[in-house]
């Protein structure tokens, strides 16, 4: 068969969960378009059980993410901008028909994911002398306040930046030692599914992050109201279902970050400073006495 016959092999995406890659168990798919509507490939529609069985791989993993060292932490994130480098084109070729921009805005944006990386990886070990502090009190005691994560951490994904926008909630959510539960972005998901690819081989210990794609009003309510999720980052959702998700996080008082101003909207929000206020809102702060002189 001479090269010009020849059938592509096209790819065959699945989702992240645990460290592997399952499909969907409902056996079900949905076709993603680019920004003119042309095919690109069929995306798993998960389910409820695939957002069930993320969230206890996500559990599973937390004690022994949260529980290595910052260093460590930092070390891992730092190896998938690595290989997210060595990867550039691939993502900026994905991101350009996912966002609908041009190649070169593109190749932008997968820059700064990458260095979006590297600068959360830094914060490892340092996001302890910003959150935490030793307390002046009126007694023979020592008091401090040390920050530690939230636990497992359900991510409504930015719609519009199928990447950037991805990597700047999973990034200070996983730094501080927190697992997380990402559902990607229903009309550009495969930027999200290919990430898993880098993060399966990039040290990443299993379970720390979970890429579902699918249906954000579909899955949503089940991480919503799942009592072993301790907080919902809702940055790609708004209205309605924005409102529905807030009332089912309050069950078992999940800590709920809002979408904030432009997260949804289209362009270059996500290419803006980051500040803290992500790692930040998803620590917890523990307070320990102990007598001087004992």
């Amino acid at each position: 068969m001479s090269t010009v016959d020849r059938l592509s092999v096209l790819k065959t995406y699945k989702l992240f969960v645990g460290g592997k890659f399952p499909r969907s168990e409902s056996g079900r798919v949905y076709e993603v378009t680019d920004a003119k509507g042309a095919w690109l490939a069929n995306a798993p529609l998960s389910s409820r059980k695939d957002a069930r069985d993320a969230v206890v791989a996500a559990r599973k993993a937390f004690g022994p993410w949260s529980g290595a060292t910052a260093y460590n932490r930092g070390q891992i994130l730092y190896r998938v901008a690595e290989m997210l480098e060595g990867r550039r084109e691939q993502f900026a070729a994905e991101v350009a028909a996912a966002d609908g921009v041009s190649a070169k805005k593109a190749a932008a944006r997968v820059d700064a994911a990458i260095d979006r990386w590297v600068w959360y990886a830094g914060w490892s070990d340092k996001v302890a002398q910003v959150a935490g502090a030793a307390n002046p009190v009126a007694g023979p005691y020592f008091n401090l306040s040390t920050p530690e994560p939230t636990g497992v951490v359900a991510v409504l994904a930015p719609t519009d930046s199928a990447f950037l926008g991805l990597v700047s909630v999973i990034a200070p959510a996983i730094v501080t030692g927190n697992t997380v539960v990402v559902v990607a972005s229903e009309r550009a998901p495969l930027p999200a599914l290919s990430l898993g690819e880098v993060l399966a081989t990039s040290d990443l210990p299993g379970g720390v992050v979970n890429i579902l794609s699918g249906r954000a009003a579909e899955l949503g309510p089940p991480l919503a109201a799942h009592q072993d999720v301790n907080a919902i980052d809702l940055a790609g959702v708004t209205g309605e279902l924005a409102v529905e998700l807030e009332r089912a996080a309050a069950d078992n008082l999940k800590r709920v970050l809002r979408p904030q101003p432009g997260d949804t909207a289209k362009g270059d929000h996500w290419l803006a400073d980051p500040g803290t206020e992500r790692m930040l809102s998803l620590l917890e702060t523990k307070t320990v006495w102990h007598p001087m002189g004992v």
